[in-house]
């Protein structure tokens, strides 16, 4: 059976979230991609099953609570996004605050000891940057306007470097088209918010602009067989 690379993603998905309904049925408090996968499951079935966007995100948001997860997966997980198929078509189905957050100073301040930090002063980009990309794969590949464009799928040739913290400059819910053995230049404008990129291809899983962040998924994406046309050593996994 041949599938494309939307419908993997989408059985990685089911699979992920079977292993965390185990561990949540043994009484295990779920971690960052566990309570990502059943939340994101939750929307896709809902969408599947006829809800329209704004019901499937409100059922994704009646899948856990803070109780379900460990200590701090609410503070880090305040977005998921997901694409789902619905009866007029695949749309990206955006899950604000998907578990009850607690008031994290609150919580800190109940510990006896604790030491709170301050948070560095991070320069966070605001210039939009062109990059060409090339699609080496023999289907045409689709990338929707918020994916965190550096994890944009593997048979994508770009600059990687170029494209962390980015996504496509365009509007909610619209997708750029890359057709097969071709290259096209692309608009990418830098992640807004709180700057915290969960899921995807798993190469950041946390903030964006914390030291050493870049580096780091641009040597999973090395391992992992990510196509770049960056630097020798975003190529190589050098540190």
């Amino acid at each position: 059976m041949r599938l494309t690379p939307a419908e993997q993603d989408r059985l990685q998905l089911y699979l992920a979230t079977l292993l965390a309904r185990e561990r949540r049925a043994r009484g295990v408090r779920l971690n960052v991609p566990e309570a990502t996968a059943l939340i994101a499951h939750a929307a896709c079935e809902a969408a599947r099953d006829g809800a329209r966007l704004a019901d499937a995100a409100a059922a994704a948001r009646q899948v856990l609570t803070a109780d379900d997860v460990l200590p701090g997966v609410p503070q880090i997980l305040t977005e998921i996004q997901v694409e789902a198929v619905f009866d007029d078509g695949t749309k990206l189905i955006v899950i604000t605050d998907p578990i009850p957050n607690p008031d994290s100073a609150a919580a800190a301040q109940a510990v006896p000891g604790a030491v709170l930090t301050g948070e560095p002063a991070a320069v966070v980009p605001t210039d939009p940057v062109q990059v060409e990309v090339t699609n080496t794969g023999p289907v045409a590949i689709t990338v929707t306007s918020h994916f965190h464009f550096l994890e944009a799928n593997r048979a994508l040739v770009f600059d990687r470097r170029a494209a962390y913290g980015r996504r496509l400059a365009l509007a909610v819910g619209e997708v750029t088209v890359f057709p097969p053995r071709s290259a096209r230049t692309v608009t990418l404008t830098p992640i807004g918010g709180d700057r915290i990129v969960i899921g995807f291809a798993g190469l950041v899983d946390g903030p964006l602009d914390t030291p050493g962040q870049l580096e780091a998924a641009l040597r999973r994406a090395h391992v992992a067989g990510y196509l770049d046309t960056g630097s020798k050593t975003a190529q190589e996994g050098t540190p």
